[in-house]
């Protein structure tokens, strides 16, 4: 069904439109970069599952390549990412992305203007996009927004180790302003809704929980030995996958205790296995700090005949990693959702994940995949070993997860999300 703007007057109505904000990561940027993961594909494939419905979805964000093109068609009919013009043309320290915001807002309304364009909905994903989002709204006169942070900086700080790791005090002021500004917000789980409260101030009535979702056309069961084929792993060799962003509250560093453990006392045969860690660029000439601290890790530990850093790779073939895989790890010590774990389960790998924020929610302990306590390669090791030694285990567990990830299909959740667009604007009578 297609979804219409509200309106009063007797003509056709015309389709909902929304501007969609992803300021500091494009939605079509390559899965594992610096700063690029679950909210990239959030975006992606929920303005691709809006536009299905009949919902004109634009995509903005800031360019970061003077070569590509100012508009891109690649999300389908109906949606379109547009790079916009706001510092330097390259990709830059997200801490250095804020000054920029002004230039971007200034450049958006100037392309609404030229193409006599009027959105319904805000949509903002972060919170930098949450900043821009409150002064496009009152340059237009109000037009409602809906947020989504993704991650939260006191939740981030909770767990930083040390100074580099915490979230400075402007992103802390920057949440709590959007906050209180939103006309919605959109909570992945009940835990952050929680958060949000307690953390935050929240109005626990404007918080709506909208899990995100899964392309189950894409992400679906393949078999084990032609996905093995497909990336180069040999067919009798059993492989644990992590695949994310390179950075410190993954928890790559207890994955990598735990295979070491593994190792040392024997409890499960590693002769033919292999760890495969995506994302960032282990050949970078200057490697990033935390690619640089794992690498070196991994050395000392003598698991580089077990590890491999695969870098960066594209969502076609990502699929292909998952189903090659006995299990993904996903050893994190803070996740908001954590998509990975969803998109594992629907090619029915099992997913061992630490016991927090949105992983502790979409995985079901001893049914779809396991939970351990996060920094505890202990425990994790134990897990490893119990679906390494296991193959009924995995097998069950494989078919539950499959189970269990249909009712996240990107058709569900963009109807709960559309929902959440028509009671806002029926909550704003001047943009009827």
């Amino acid at each position: 069904m297609e979804t219409t703007r509200l309106t009063n007057r007797t003509a056709p109505a015309e389709p909902l439109r929304v501007a969609m904000l992803s300021y500091h990561t494009c939605p079509l940027a390559m899965l594992g970069g610096k700063k690029t993961g679950g909210m990239n594909v959030y975006v992606r494939d929920l303005s691709r599952a809006l536009a299905k419905k009949g919902i004109t979805v634009d995509v903005f964000t800031r360019s970061q390549d003077d070569c590509a093109p100012r508009v891109v068609h690649d999300l389908g009919p109906g949606a379109r990412v547009m790079h916009v013009p706001a510092g330097p043309e390259r990709p830059i320290p997200v801490s250095e992305t804020e000054r920029y915001l002004d230039e971007f807002v200034a450049n958006i309304l100037d392309f609404a203007e030229r193409e006599g364009l009027r959105y319904d909905v805000l949509h903002s994903h972060y919170w930098l996009s949450g900043v821009a989002a409150e002064a496009l709204s009152r340059a237009w006169g109000g037009t409602p927004i809906v947020q989504m942070f993704h991650t939260l900086g006191h939740m981030k700080n909770q767990i930083a180790r040390d100074p580099s790791e915490r979230a400075s005090q402007s992103r802390l002021d920057g949440e709590t302003q959007v906050v209180r500004i939103a006309d919605r917000i959109i909570a992945p789980t009940p835990a952050e809704v929680e958060q949000l409260v307690r953390l935050y101030g929240a109005a626990r009535e404007k918080i709506v929980v909208a899990p995100p979702g899964v392309d189950l056309a894409h992400f679906h069961p393949i078999p084990q030995l032609q996905a093995k084929q497909m990336i180069g792993i040999p067919p009798q060799r059993k492989n644990i996958l992590f695949a994310g962003r390179i950075e410190p509250l993954k928890g790559i560093d207890t994955l990598l205790e735990a295979i070491a453990l593994l190792k040392e006392r024997r409890i499960a045969d590693l002769s033919e296995t292999c760890v495969t860690i995506i994302g960032g660029n282990p050949w970078a000439d200057t490697l990033d700090e935390e690619m640089e601290r794992l690498q070196r890790m991994s050395l000392e530990l003598g698991l580089d005949d077990l590890v491999a850093f695969a870098g960066a790779r594209d969502q076609n073939i990502l699929p292909y990693y998952y189903a090659a895989a006995e299990m993904v790890v996903m050893p994190s010590h803070y996740e908001s959702f954590g998509m990975v774990a969803l998109e594992a389960m629907a090619m029915g790998t099992p997913v061992i994940a630490s016991e927090v924020g949105g992983l502790a929610y979409v995985v079901c302990d001893g049914y779809n995949g396991f939970l351990v306590p996060r920094r505890d390669a202990q425990a994790l090791a134990h897990r490893i070993a119990d679906l390494l030694n296991d193959r009924l285990l995995r097998e069950r567990l494989s078919r539950n997860a499959v189970h269990y990830a249909r009712d996240y299909d990107w058709a569900i959740i963009a109807e709960r999300i559309a929902a959440v667009y028509e009671e806002t604007l029926a909550h704003h009578p001047a943009r009827a």
